[in-house]
């Protein structure tokens, strides 16, 4: 017999019997669910993390940020096993923005907690410019907001627990910055949107900052 389907299908379920015909649309979503990994939930929060605490200090205050980051380890004990982050704390004696502190670190912690793919969070947070002006790290580095600075810590976490490939060293980026000045090509760079610098030129298909080594392909 010929069935019409006029409707979406959402689920399906091999039924082996007239017994199952009506158990399979809720066998089929049990299915489905059972095939989700999830990020323990805030509530089981388990009794012990590993992370690392990174500190931020700028010259916009004479006091530090230490920001911690823990990590919870996912099908531990199997081939899969790998770190993903699970909550952030940003602590300092400065109390002048502890409110938006507390904010963004609940929003983040909740983010990392829901699951997937974490990563845009690192630019999402270094495209943020302070009104007021950014400031200029030691070196010489320019920062444009301490946002930015959070993002570039959590960048610098996630790739130290593999979510993120690594980014050029100085060596490296210094032997590109050579060749671009003899190709010509830093002549027309733009201004990097993660540092500032002018100095975003287009090699091997990717945008890449000859300063700070942020990079955008494609």
């Amino acid at each position: 017999m010929t069935i019409k389907i006029d409707k979406q299908i959402t689920g399906y379920a091999v039924v082996k019997d007239e017994e199952d015909q009506n158990q399979g649309p809720q066998v089929a979503a049990e299915q489905g669910e059972a095939d989700v990994v999830h990020v323990t939930p805030p509530d089981e929060r388990p009794e012990r993390l590993e992370g690392s605490t990174y500190k931020i200090k700028t010259p916009l205050s004479e006091h530090a940020l230490y920001v911690t980051i823990n990590d919870v380890v996912m099908h531990e004990g199997t081939a899969k096993e790998h770190r993903r982050p699970f909550e952030i704390f940003i602590n300092s004696k400065n109390m002048e923005h502890f409110q938006w502190i507390v904010a963004l670190t609940r929003v983040i912690s909740g983010v990392f907690r829901k699951g997937g793919d974490v990563c845009f969070l690192v630019e999402e947070l270094r495209s943020v410019f302070d009104p007021s002006g950014g400031y200029f790290k030691k070196g010489g580095r320019y920062m444009p907001s301490l946002v930015a600075e959070l993002g570039e810590v959590l960048e610098m976490h996630l790739q130290r627990i593999g979510m993120i490939e690594k980014q050029e060293t100085p060596e490296e980026l210094k032997a590109k910055k050579a060749k671009a000045e003899e190709s010509g090509a830093l002549s027309n760079a733009t201004q990097c949107g993660a540092c500032g610098a002018m100095a975003m030129v287009r090699m091997d298909g990717c945008n890449l900052c000859l300063e700070c080594g942020d990079s955008k392909c494609g």
